[in-house]
């Protein structure tokens, strides 16, 4: 028998990965929020593969938490996640994917763009989304990595910050209001670079964005954690001391004081 594939999170999306894994022959066990995380690693001190599908506001928690044994086998999926993120808790080599498809209660995977993959088990995460018809491909280097989750960062936190102030799907945002995305989508990646520590290649990414609006027109821009990213990404602005005008006067106009 393979050895098993723990999955930390089983929310909609750790759900999908449990599928495909079972589907290619690896016993899963899950690790849900009411279980001790250490007496399972306890329990499966060597297992293939630990896939951690936490949400953004808990990973940096599960990450400092996560047992010494199972730190070499890591996938992470998150949104709005960096090298920074796995670098502080000392992980050094995890397989991590730029999830791509979308998966809410009661529907299908929605695909925007094939998901790319890299990491020590990134054929393992191929195979298991190849098994329920989700779109992947594996990247060979750890700067096309960080192109990859600087880009997805980039939609996500332009599409929602952008929707708070003129809602719609990204089709409209893109056609419509071009300005405030171009301003919002600058501003977003002033910030990328202060938390990558390098200056990113902005013309790519611009066309990045551009292909993944394109993936799905009809994706709305605001869900409903726009509000919390954009206080993210106001705090990361606030410690690297960038003016970024265009989140703060959305967020004078959207957010709680």
């Amino acid at each position: 028998m393979n050895d098993p594939i723990i999955v930390v999170g089983l929310g909609e999306l750790g759900s999908v990965f449990a599928r495909g894994f079972l589907k290619t022959g690896h016993p899963v066990y899950p690790v849900t929020r009411d279980m001790d995380i250490h007496s399972s690693a306890q329990a499966y001190p060597n297992p293939k593969a630990v896939v951690i599908a936490v949400g953004e506001a808990d990973i940096h928690s599960v990450l400092e938490n996560c047992p010494e044994n199972w730190k070499d086998k890591l996938i992470l999926l998150q949104n709005e996640l960096l090298p920074r993120d796995w670098q502080k808790a000392e992980i050094s080599n995890p397989t991590v994917i730029s999830v791509w498809f979308e998966k809410k209660k009661g529907m299908d995977s929605k695909v925007v763009l094939p998901s790319p993959i890299y990491g020590p088990n990134a054929r393992l995460v191929f195979n298991a989304l190849a098994s329920l018809d989700i779109p992947s491909y594996l990247v060979d280097s750890e700067e096309e990595l960080a192109y990859e989750l600087v880009r997805k960062n980039l939609y996500i936190l332009t599409t929602n910050i952008a929707g708070l102030e003129v809602g719609g799907n990204v089709e409209g945002l893109m056609k419509n209001h071009s300005a405030i995305m171009q301003a919002v989508a600058e501003n977003v990646l002033d910030i990328q670079d202060w938390l990558t520590g390098r200056k990113n290649n902005r013309d790519r990414l611009m066309e990045g964005l551009i292909e993944a609006i394109n993936g799905d027109l009809q994706h709305g821009c605001m869900g409903r954690s726009a509000p919390a990213r954009l206080t993210r990404a106001l705090g990361f602005a606030e410690q690297a001391n960038l003016p970024v005008s265009t989140l703060k006067e959305i967020a004078s106009k959207h957010l709680k004081s």
